[in-house]
């Protein structure tokens, strides 16, 4: 069984949902028989790569939060990664393009390097105080730290058509396939599950779609934390 899932590495409920279903596909008693591939999302796709600035800001001039609401945001989203036991650090993070990312992760599921990749991006954006955003030796060092040749590596970054297509395919095919926001999980092209979703809703959707072929539908409910063009869901106070 495939199991597709877009998301940014910008998203939260991105990094907080991966946790999540990790901890489902581990009890799952076919898990040595699930493949699971990594699809890109940009939620800001037309961030030129030089417009970085802190998070608490963005979310204030895009969504048209408060600076209050924007921190208690980030304290709500720390609490729920920690949760899950992630790292999260609510102050003091950037945001930018994440198409240059996106672009590695096609060049290291080349390589079988997909999901550590992913891993150390996560790890780096949101739990460690170096930026990943407009910072190519950062970039470099992630990609060699997931087992990646560094001229390669650098190669990709050097050219801004490399992986190009093949992040736009995926973001085309998420919008074929409904998904209006991310995390987006998709198994086995029969169900379709949205957002940061408990364990236990991962575990269902697993549960349903192995060994089935039909139309994508939904599995379990569709209103979990998720990122999307309106911005991360986090209570506003």
């Amino acid at each position: 069984m495939r199991v597709e899932i877009w998301s940014d590495i910008a998203c939260p409920w991105c990094y907080v949902g991966k946790a999540r279903f990790e901890k489902a596909l581990a009890a799952f008693p076919h898990r040595d028989r699930v493949e699971v591939v990594h699809r890109s999302f940009e939620l800001d796709p037309g961030r030129a790569k030089d417009d970085v600035q802190p998070v608490v800001t963005m979310l204030t001039r895009k969504y048209g939060m408060s600076r209050e609401q924007a921190l208690a945001g980030e304290d709500h989203l720390g609490a729920q990664a920690a949760a899950e036991g992630l790292d999260y650090r609510t102050r003091g993070r950037d945001h930018g393009s994440t198409f240059d990312m996106h672009r590695l992760l096609h060049l290291a599921r080349e390589h079988g390097r997909q999901e550590r990749l992913l891993d150390l991006l996560y790890r780096a954006n949101f739990a460690e105080e170096r930026s990943v955003f407009n910072d190519d030796d950062r970039l470099v060092e992630l990609a060699v730290a997931a087992g990646l040749d560094a001229d390669a590596a650098r190669a990709v970054l050097a050219d801004p058509d490399a992986y190009a297509a093949e992040v736009r395919a995926d973001e085309r095919e998420a919008a074929q396939l409904g998904a209006t926001g991310v995390p987006f999980f998709v198994l086995d092209r029969a169900y379709g599950v949205s957002g940061a979703q408990p364990v236990e809703v991962f575990a269902q959707a697993l549960a349903q779609a192995w060994g089935e072929r039909s139309p994508l539908r939904p599995a379990g409910p569709q209103d979990a934390e998720a990122c999307g063009p309106d911005g991360c869901a986090v209570p506003r106070h």
